[in-house]
């Protein structure tokens, strides 16, 4: 076996470092140990060496650049691999990343009106390919997939009944409470009927559920989308003549669309039965009185307000989910990516349309 021999020549003339074999990673220590204990001035022989690989000669590059060590009995390849280690021997130049503040909040503010009229853009493509996919299947009927979307009937209306409602009844009961708590100052509890009625079938019906619906459904569409496309099994499908959009997408939308009025006449409905708990057992206001001033307090139209909203936002939550579903490339962590943009994308874009759908309706005098 190669082995390192050190040969200490007299005091006048220094010591010799002979290396024999090779000097290599697996050598690294025990050759900078054998170096270290050589006095100076030092020689290093590579007349007798086999092999060097990097690490051996970052050794002796170093040992030459810090103790001034000369170095004979080196080959052509051997000069060459120290030559190219010396090279890499250059201070970093670190520069900050922005160096004036101002500066990088308007870099980062234009990044981020560009992303987000790409994002548009690309959601505006999206909607583009899936009425295509729509046509596709009226012209041809035989290719909408019945189970595919009954399946999504269950998972996004029929489970989520349990979470909505909870979550209703307690919004419901939190309105009753904080609004009989001001109303009471101008001695006015009776009008905590009005308030929840109003707001309730009106606007935090809908609104809740939609928000609820996002990070419940829209995610859950991103992640198991995201997750095909790792897989390829979308590509698959294309490969073999299956459209993505109207086997994945379509029964997605339409399942959303759908349920989302149901979804939203529930939570209306939980709301109110929280809220008229609240005014039965903090207000004394019996229930019979309280469902008479309900019909008196709400006009049908409130009624009919949060339910044309609902299926608008139905399709705006399953198509942002789908669309960023479809938008995952490269590795896993780009799921967890798209099914965040996924949920605060869908509830922007709801929120956005809820504010619409106000000045819409106050417009034509359905307030």
């Amino acid at each position: 076996m190669a082995q390192d021999e050190p040969n200490p020549a007299s005091a006048s003339e220094g010591s010799v470092y002979r290396v024999a074999g090779t000097i290599n990673i697996t050598r690294a220590a025990t050759t900078q140990r054998e170096i270290d204990a050589l006095p100076d001035p030092l020689t290093i022989d590579l007349s007798d060496i086999n092999r060097m690989d990097t690490v051996g000669a970052w050794i002796i590059y170093r040992t030459v650049r810090d103790r001034g060590a000369k170095v004979i009995g080196a080959s052509r390849d051997e000069v060459s691999l120290l030559r190219q280690v010396s090279e890499f021997d250059k201070p970093a130049r670190v520069t900050p990343e922005f160096p004036v503040s101002w500066k990088r909040v308007l870099i980062e503010l234009g990044e981020w009106v560009v992303e987000t009229g790409q994002t548009l853009l690309g959601l505006l493509g999206f909607f583009g390919a899936t009425l295509i996919g729509f046509g596709n299947v009226l012209k041809r009927p035989k290719r909408f997939r019945v189970n595919a979307v009954v399946q999504r009937f269950d998972v996004v209306g029929v489970r989520a009944l349990g979470i909505i409602g909870l979550m209703s009844f307690l919004i419901g009961i939190v309105i009753a409470q904080q609004g009989s708590v001001q109303l009471a100052q101008f001695g006015a509890e009776v009008y905590t009927i009005n308030l929840i009625g109003r707001i309730t079938v009106r606007e935090l019906g809908t609104l809740m559920t939609a928000i609820m619906v996002a990070g419940r459904s829209g995610s859950a569409f991103a992640a198991q989308l995201g997750t095909m496309k790792i897989t390829e099994e979308i590509d698959a499908m294309r490969t073999i003549g299956v459209s993505p959009v109207e086997a994945l997408v379509i029964p997605r939308i339409i399942a959303a669309v759908v349920m989302m009025p149901l979804l939203a006449f529930w939570a209306m409905l939980t709301a109110l039965i929280g809220g008229g708990l609240f005014v039965w057992l903090s207000l004394s206001i019996p229930p019979i009185t309280y469902i008479q001033r309900l019909q008196e307090v709400i006009p049908l139209t409130d009624m009919w307000v949060g339910i044309i909203k609902a299926p608008v936002f139905g399709f705006i939550i399953a198509l942002a989910g789908c669309f960023q579903g479809m938008l995952v490339k490269g590795n896993s962590e780009e799921v967890g990516t798209r099914t965040t943009n996924a949920v605060v994308q869908s509830i922007f874009l709801v929120i956005v349309l809820d504010a619409v759908f106000a000045v819409f309706f106050s417009s034509v005098g359905w307030v």
